[in-house]
């Protein structure tokens, strides 16, 4: 299953709506950072880790920062979704990216798009 940041930003926006309080969130955030620098740290070796799964560490505290973030987001209405390409069109022409995240989407949903209308044999 596939989740948009649309989606997240409403179950988020519900699941706190009743009392979610920005800097309880915000210290969640940071305490979250926390221990992604933490499994960073052991992944580089600057921390002993023993047989931990660091991979699946690592995964579940960068999940915990987007679940944080993304909330903060929802609480306050902004909409990450359009920020974010906004965001981004603005970095790819400051620093001189090949292409920006919009094109990027849309030029993998055409190539989608292609492959899909090829395999039913239209083509």
């Amino acid at each position: 299953m596939k989740v948009t940041i649309e989606e997240l930003e409403a179950y988020l926006s519900d699941h706190y709506g009743n009392g979610g309080i920005d800097q309880s969130l915000f210290m969640k955030l940071v305490e979250e950072i926390g221990e992604v620098a933490e499994v960073l740290n052991k992944k580089a070796g600057r921390k002993s880790s023993g047989n931990e799964d660091l991979q699946a560490q690592l995964g579940n505290e960068l999940a915990d920062v987007i679940h944080y973030a993304v909330a903060i987001a929802a609480l306050n209405g902004l909409d990450m979704n359009d920020i974010i390409i906004r965001k981004d069109k603005t970095a790819s022409v400051k620093y001189n990216h090949r292409t920006n995240l919009e094109q990027f989407v849309l030029d993998k949903r055409n190539a989608n798009a292609f492959i899909e209308h090829a395999t039913d044999g239209d083509i």
